[in-house]
This record gives C-alpha cells, structure tokens and sequence, in this order.
C-alpha cells in the first residue's frame, strides 16, 4: 500500500504539472509572461513567493517532469545570482532525494529480483568509488539529472552519500544556468542578447560539460596517484618496456616527432615475432612447402623425388633469414633514429619512474612523463602433472634445440590445434618427422568455421600428422603423453614435445602490481590503452585483446600518440577491420566476421561463396582448392567479414581488408580490373557471384521481350 500510495502522489503530482498549465508556463514562449506574473505579486509577498518557488521546484524534481533546467533560469531572473544559486540548489537537492528514495522504494527489490548478478559487479563498484561515479554524473549537464537520480535509486548508493554528493556536484550547472537567468531577465529587445554579459552566459552554457570534464579529469589523477611524488623535472618524454612489434614502432614514433625516448630490451630486439615467432616459423614453412613439393613433383608433372633433409642445414637457414632481418630491429639502426636504447630489465617503480637492471650490471633510474608497457607474451605452458619434467619445447624453445639436431626428430607430439601448433606440425611432417597433434576441443581451429577446420584438419592428414581431436592431455610420463578421449586413455610416445597450445601476455616481474595497475590476463587498459595511470599506457600482446603482430604495431600507434599528446587530443583504438592469417598450406586467412561469430552474436547476415578450384589461375598452378566466403548486410553490398581459404590466401585478403576499412562494398571489387591470370581474381569473381544471385530477372524478361521485337 505504501509503494501505490507513492505511486499515487508522484501520478498525482504529473497530473497538477499538466492540468495547472505549467508546461506551457515553462516552455519557451510562457517565460516571459511568467516572469512578470511573478514579479508583480512578489512585491508584496516577498517570502511566500521564495517558499512558492521552493515546493514546485522540489515538486518537479521529485516527480522527474520536465521543466528543472526552464525554473533554474527563471531563478535566476527573480532571485538574482547569490538567492537564486541558493535556492535552485538546495531545492534541487531536496527533490533529487524524494525521486532517489521513490525509485528506490518501489522499484529496487523488482529490479534486482530481475538483474541481481548483472548489478552485482555495478554495486560492489560504486560501493568502492559511488560517490566520485556520481559527483562525476553530477558535474555534466548534458546528462538529465532525473534520470541520475531514478538510476541511483535502483543501487545500493547510500542515502547520505547521495545527498551531499548531489548538492556539491550540481553546484556548477546550477550557478551556470541562474548566472544566465540573470542576463536573460533584462533582454528588452533581440538586439541585447549581442551584449557581452548575455553572450558570456549563453558561451558559459555551452563549454559547462567541458569545463565539468577538466574538473571531473583533475579530480580522478588526483585520486589515482594519491601516495606518489611526481617530479618537478623528467629525464625523458616516454619510457618504453620491451622491444618487440609495439615497442619498436612506439619508441619511432616519439622519436620522430622529435620526443626523448628510452626503449628498455632484457632479451633481444625485435622480440618474439623476429627471433622466435613469426619470421623464423614462415622460414620453416617455406622449407617444409619445397619438400612437399619434391615429394608431390608428379603432381606438376615431373618425376616425385623424396627429399633428404639436413635439418641442422635447414635450420641454419631459418636462422639466417633472421639474421638477414635482424638490422632492422637492431640497436645500431634505432640509436641512429635517436632512440635511447638500454639493454636491461625495466621495473616500474611509481608512475614516473622507471629501474632498469643494465645487461652489464648497472642499475640505472629514469624518469618520464609517460610510460608505454609492450612486454609482450610467452608461451602458455598448462599445468598439466608430469610436464614440467618432460623437457618440453615450446615455439620459442624449439630453435636451439633444432639447431643441434643432424635430422629431424622422429616422433614429435604437438599439444595444441590453434595457428601454431598447425604451423609446426604440418611443417615437420613435410620434413619427414612421424607427428601426432593433440587438441582437446573437437576441431582444430576452433575459432573457424566447421568447413575451415574441416580442411585445415585434410590439409594436416595429407602431409602425415595424425590430428587426434577431442583429446586432453592429462599427464605426461615415460616419454609419452597420456591423453583422455571419451574416458579411454590413449598413450602418444615421443621423442620430442612440443607445447602450443597458446601464448600468455607477460604480466610480472614489471611492477605493474607493486603500484596497484590493474593485470588480469592482459594488462587492464581503457579504449584508449592507458591504464588505470592516465600516463601509463599498453601495447601489443601484453595489452590484448589480439595477438598479431601487426596489431601490436596498429596499438602502438594510438598507445604512443596519446601518452606524447593526449592532454590535446585522445585517440582510441580502432579493432573495426582486424586481419589473422594462418600459414597453413592452403593459408586460412580472414577478417571480420565469420558465420560462426556472426550467429554467437545474432548478427544479420548473407553468404557469397566462390571455389578456388574454378579459377584458373590456381588450376594453372595444380593449387586448385579452397574458397573464398564473404558475409554481407542483407540485401546491401556491405561486407561484414570474409574468411578465404587457398594459395596465398593471406596476399588475397588485402583487398578486402582495404575495402571493409573505407567503406567499400562488393560493388566497386567487382568493377575494379584485376590482371588475368592471378589469384586475385578470386576476389571478384567471389563479388561476381554476389551480383549474379541479386540480378532483375523481373527486369531482365522485359528485356528479353525488347530484344525479341528488336528482331522482328
């Protein structure tokens, strides 16, 4: 009964607002006319008007009608400035309250009843930091202060907090728009609101959210480094952990735009992608893909041959192609760009401070006045019992232990079916090595659509690996992996393990945790890529939610750019057109959306699907397998992803990516000329095929009909 008796009196109260005329009396044109009304009776009840004005302030407030922003000016044109700002904000107050506890009381325990694990995490965050949340809310008039106060009503904020955060956080507007009450009140003609005074609180009206915005950003650094001494002086412009992909292209950056930067490197440049990852594995394929080739010649009409592999020779070469890459990373060409490098381990001590532990046993301090954290990722080793004591390789380990072998290893068991355990083990079975492939999930490639797997997983039998899917390994002993399929235990012996199932961003041993920066599996950044530090910033593998390397490069960009700038201008990251490419033999490359994703998030959509085996080009070079799928928007050109499947897949997909970066449909690929014969083809004839299933035939008959009578 209480609930509808609230109800009833808020009902009661919309229902007065409407009957009584005040919406029209608070409108545009009924201020004036107000105005007046109200200035001649306040001449002699003074008192009665202030006490008036208060309850249908708070009346207004309290039943969430509209008409709040309209009486704080008409405050201010009858109370002046100092009453005016008095009044507005205490009866604000006292309204806001009544609708908090209203929404509240009726609406909370329905609510939570309904959404109690989706508030749950809202609560216990705004029961840590409710009140900075809504002083925050509070300070932008831009966001309706009734709809504050209904959605405050529904969480677990506390009374008190609400009321002095409030009546201080609304304090600003409030001073604003009486401040233009003022003005507004001694316009006589339309050639006054030119005068200085009124244009000054008209521009006061309009820069508010701005002004709101530097308070609201002073107030959140001045929280977040409470407890750390920022110097008066810094040693450099930014700081950057690791050198990789993100941290080579941000040190650049500020170089290039003439900032004094300090590029920290424990290991090696380049990181990952160059010394064990990307070049010296592409490296491998290309070795792997000839043997095949050898050992298929007859598919090419020549005489098949199966090849001997030197391994300790065909590593060699793997490892010159990285040594033939390597000056591009090096120290010698980065010092020359003007980068400060240091070969050590970076600790960051405070937001400003970084310890480096020098390769040759200094220790030297620096300071900055931004940070970039690209530490990039390791190989994620699971905690499986016997593993640790198995002498595993990983995709950074396996190198040197290659690099001392005189053949390739007999039996090799790869745990993992993601792009790097296929990778490697389609590559050593081409080179003659007996690979066995143990994926837990029930497909390699599990990202992909069943029809991708389904081939990846051909393209594995065909070079001789035995994929066992719907395998988990669950213990490691005697040289052999026990794995568990269906609740029967297969053993895999092995000469040599290989774990790759996955890489983990590098979190410790940076003192992120030791200054209370956010780590959870990835360092915890805004759209932005900084960190909870406003000065702070990730990149690369280290931040997520990716892991390529021209992604790392891509954030590096925004990361670097805003810790040198951003006091001017943020920029946030853009994951819109995210390419991936796995260097299987066919290449599975893809961006956007596939079918599978596309459904997880009940995205409309329609397929275009063209066959490699029709195009000549890939029938020229006995490649003729593989596909290209588009998605696009129903009845639009519009492409939401592609995924392409076959020679030199990832070369194809540089078209699409361009087109789906600016906005260009199936449409301008079809009328663009591609050289014949190419591969690239594929790409408009995949377009070709979107068109043709969309022709008139309405139209088409009428032109029949006309070519018809054209003959007589």
């Amino acid at each position: 009964m209480k609930k509808f008796a609230i109800i009833a009196v808020i009902a009661a109260l919309i229902a007065a607002f409407f009957y009584f005329g005040l919406n029209e009396r608070l409108s545009a044109d009924g201020i004036s006319s107000t105005i007046a009304e109200i200035e001649a009776f306040r001449a002699d009840n003074a008192v009665l008007v202030l006490a008036v004005f208060f309850a249908v302030y708070v009346a207004v407030a309290a039943a969430s009608l509209p008409g709040a922003a309209i009486l704080t000016l008409i405050a201010g044109a009858l109370f002046g400035l100092v009453t005016g700002v008095i009044l507005v904000s205490f009866a604000s107050t006292v309204g806001a309250t009544f609708a908090f506890l209203s929404s509240r009381y009726v609406l909370r325990d329905s609510i939570e009843g309904k959404f109690g694990d989706r508030l749950k995490s809202i609560n216990e965050g705004l029961e840590r930091d409710g009140a900075f949340y809504l002083f925050s809310l509070r300070m932008i008039p831009v966001i309706p202060f009734f709809v504050i106060n209904l959605v405050m009503g529904l969480t677990r904020v506390k009374t008190g907090t609400f009321i002095w955060v409030s009546q201080l956080g609304m304090l600003l507007g409030t001073t604003v728009y009486v401040n233009a009450g003022t003005q507004l009140a001694q316009l006589d003609s339309l050639d006054g609101i030119l005068s200085p005074a009124i244009f000054g609180s008209l521009v006061l009206l309009g820069i508010v959210p701005w002004i709101a915005k530097l308070i609201i950003g002073a107030l959140q650094r001045r929280k977040v480094y409470k407890g750390f001494n920022k110097p008066k002086t810094f040693d450099r412009n930014m700081i950057v952990i690791g050198a990789g992909s993100a941290g080579l292209v941000s040190a650049l950056i500020a170089s290039t735009v003439k900032a004094k930067v300090t590029l920290v490197e424990a290991h090696k440049m380049g990181g990952d992608c160059l010394n064990t990852g990307c070049v010296p594995s592409k490296a491998l394929i290309k070795s792997a893909k000839v043997a095949a080739q050898m050992r298929n010649a007859d598919k090419y009409g020549l005489t098949a041959h199966e090849p001997e592999v030197p391994f300790k020779q065909t590593i060699a070469r793997v490892m010159n192609a990285v040594k033939t890459i390597e000056p591009h990373d090096s120290v010698e060409r980065f010092t020359g760009l003007g980068v400060d490098v240091v070969e050590g381990y970076g600790k960051v001590v405070d937001p400003w401070t970084v310890e480096i532990a020098r390769n040759d046993g200094e220790t030297q301090r620096l300071t900055a006045r931004s940070i970039v954290i690209a530490a990039g990722a390791a190989p994620f080793v699971p905690p499986i019992p016997g593993l640790k004591d198995s002498d595993y390789l990983t995709s950074d380990t396996m190198w040197d232990a290659f690099a001392q072998m005189d053949t390739p290893p007999a039996k090799v068991t790869i745990l993992g079916g993601g792009p790097i355990g296929c990778e490697i083990s389609q590559s050593l079975a081409r080179l003659g090595s007996k690979v066995t492939q143990v994926e837990m999930a029930d497909a390699v490639l599990g990202r992909e659509d069943a029809e991708v797997s389904a081939l990846a997983k051909t393209a594995l039998e065909e070079a001789g690996v035995a994929v066992l899917t719907g395998h988990k390994a669950v213990k490691v002993e005697g040289g052999a992996v026990i794995a568990d399929h269906d609740g029967t235990q297969v053993t895999i012996a092995y000469d040599v393990l290989i774990v790759a199932v996955g890489r983990a961003a590098r979190l410790t041993g940076y003192g992120l945790e030791d200054i209370g920066i956010d780590t959870a599996r990835t360092v915890v950044t805004d759209e932005y890529l900084a960190t909870k530090f406003p000065n702070i910033y990730a990149a690369g593998d280290v931040a997520g939610p990716f892991q390529f390397t021209h992604t790392a490069s891509h954030q590096a960009w925004f990361a670097s750019v805003n810790a040198l700038f951003g006091q001017f201008k943020r920029f946030k990251a853009d994951y819109s057109v995210i390419p991936a490419v796995t260097f299987l033999d066919p290449e599975v490359a893809r961006v956007g959306l596939n079918e599978t994703e596309a459904k997880e998030q009940g995205i409309a959509y329609e397929v275009t699907q063209y066959g490699i085996d029709d195009l000549d080009r890939a029938i020229a070079e006995s490649e003729a397998k593989g596909f290209v799928k588009v998605l696009t928007k129903p009845g639009k050109d519009t492409i939401l992803g592609v995924t392409i499947v076959g020679l030199n897949a990832g070369e194809l997909l540089a078209e699409y990516v361009l087109a789906m970066k600016h906005k260009l449909g199936l449409n301008k690929i079809l009328g663009t000329i591609h050289s014949y014969p190419t591969m690239s083809e594929a790409n408009k004839f995949a377009a070709g095929e979107w068109k043709k299933a969309r022709k008139p035939e309405k139209l088409l008959n009428w032109v029949e009909k006309y070519h018809d009578w054209r003959r007589g």
